[in-house]
């Protein structure tokens, strides 16, 4: 395993630590309201809440980083003469 991987592996585990801290410390209702989308209110604990939002947010940025290198880089077999 690289190094880069190791960071990021340790950054989500940071945060998922963080994401159950928030979810121990505050067990009330959140009330959720976004008319344009969803015209009713949402009333969840603020435990879920979170869970629902970093979930988003990592999904979110698995589809904005993951791939994008379709072309990869020659091999000397295809470059030969």
């Amino acid at each position: 395993m690289n190094s880069k991987f190791i960071i990021k592996l340790v950054f989500l585990v940071v945060v998922l630590g963080c994401l159950v801290l928030m979810g121990l410390n505050n067990p009330g209702n959140v009330d959720f309201r976004l008319p344009p989308a969803i015209p009713t209110k949402i009333v969840l604990p603020a435990a879920i809440m979170y869970f629902i939002f970093f979930a988003l947010g990592l999904i979110t940025g698995a589809i904005l980083f993951v791939g994008g290198k379709k072309g990869g880089s020659k091999s000397s077999k295809s470059q030969g003469s």
